[in-house]
């Protein structure tokens, strides 16, 4: 099809409207990243490495569009071909995901139309002008987006015919199976992993949320991992391009306190650990434990990089057993568990804040002298320091608010 180039009146709204989205782009990136917590993508939302890649590959799309329009407003804009846009490719067909996925890029689009639309409107009045000027950006937005997921698309039948093909897939294909409880032979599985069943395994998930980690980091943490544990051949599982499972076998537990030191060299990476458990459903066990504490972890904004299943004791909400929960906010938050809501929520605002001061007082609209005499305040209520247990802390908040409980 034929490229009809606009108008030079309407190349020049082009201009100034990608102007005003790369001056205003931490608010248009906000409304993309709602539109995508609404939005049901279940293999997605509860992959917290995924779910952060999707968002950076859907800010990069909108940051070099409107880049591309400012530099020649009413030219086709060519797909994005950034090296981020390969990782997520990777991540997704490594997740056994097809391109059905790519339909977050769609969602992405829809928020950003929306926010453009309004844009358009404060530029002019003119019915004309502005019936030609959302033509023309329509054709623009759609057209850079559809040679993007053409693109994608590519990468990602390239990178399912090279994993296809390889151990790592196999290596997948059973510990899928084993994990959905499909009737493999224990026999079979083992030949294929090798890696023995019949014994005690603790599973871990190390992860990323950095769209391509430093060569060699994931590796290094995995064996920090099993060096705590002392494990000399851990079965590691490449998931993604920023994730591996994990499972140690033998009954010794890492022991966290060391492995989040030695991860101090590594920037970005986490650890989220299941609890020892024995055989076969063990195997399972661990490691549904291990992406369950992964996904806490991340709804809960913590900072914390490395924490075990039993540190968020996650069992309590899962079976919704009232009186286990109940006991779990009594024993973890003491007497601020009947302090204010105000103050309460001041404490969970600042662990979703990773810790920082400065940003969980901006988003309370408070001084930060405030919110420093609140958590001085909560710490008084506390049974333990809040730096000591800040996961538990934010789980049990986070409980408390989510029953309603004032």
């Amino acid at each position: 099809m034929t490229w009809q180039h606009p108008s030079e009146r309407t190349c020049d709204l082009l201009r100034q409207g990608a102007e005003i989205a790369l001056n205003s782009l931490q608010e248009w990136l906000d409304e993309i990243d709602e539109a995508l917590a609404a939005v049901t993508m279940r293999a997605i939302a509860q992959d917290p490495a995924l779910r952060a890649a999707t968002r950076r590959i859907n800010r990069a799309h909108l940051t070099f569009w409107a880049s591309e329009t400012v530099r020649d407003p009413g030219a086709p804009v060519p797909a994005y071909t950034g090296p981020d846009s390969l990782s997520h490719a990777r991540d997704l067909v490594r997740r056994g995901l097809d391109e059905s996925a790519l339909d977050s890029y769609r969602v992405g689009q829809n928020a950003a139309w929306r926010r453009w639309m309004q844009t358009a409107f404060t530029l002019t009045s003119d019915p004309d002008e502005l019936r030609e000027l959302l033509d023309a950006s329509a054709r623009s937005v759609s057209g850079f987006l559809d040679a993007t997921i053409v693109d994608i698309a590519a990468r990602m039948a390239a990178e399912r015919e090279e994993l296809t093909h390889g151990t790592h897939a196999e290596r997948r294909e059973i510990v899928t199976l084993l994990v959905e409880g499909a009737p493999i032979s224990r026999q079979r599985a083992e030949a294929r992993l090798g890696y023995a069943l019949d014994r005690t395994h603790t599973a871990a998930v190390v992860w990323s949320e950095e769209p391509a980690p430093e060569p060699g980091h994931l590796e290094r943490a995995t064996e920090a991992l099993a060096q705590t544990a002392g494990v000399q051949q851990p079965l590691t599982v490449i998931v993604g391009a920023a994730t591996l499972w994990v499972w140690l076998p033998g009954p010794a537990a890492p022991d966290t306190g060391l492995l989040s030191r030695l991860l101090d060299p590594l920037p970005g990476v986490r650890i989220a650990v299941g609890p020892p458990a024995g055989g076969r459903e063990g195997f399972r066990h661990s490691h549904l434990a291990a992406l369950t504490t992964q996904r806490m972890l991340a709804r809960l904004r913590s900072p914390r990089r490395v924490a075990g299943f039993d540190d968020v004791q996650l069992s309590s909400l899962i079976s919704q057993d009232v009186e286990q929960a109940d006991d779990f906010v009594k024993t973890t938050l003491g007497d601020l568990a009947t302090a204010s809501p105000e103050l309460r929520h001041a404490v969970l605002t600042y662990i979703q804040a990773q810790c920082n001061t400065t940003r969980a007082a901006g988003r309370l609209y408070t001084h930060r002298n405030t919110l420093l005499r609140q958590l001085d305040r909560a710490d008084q209520l506390l049974p333990r320091p809040l730096e000591d247990h800040t996961v538990k802390v934010a789980v049990a908040l986070d409980l408390l608010q989510w029953r309603g409980s004032d």
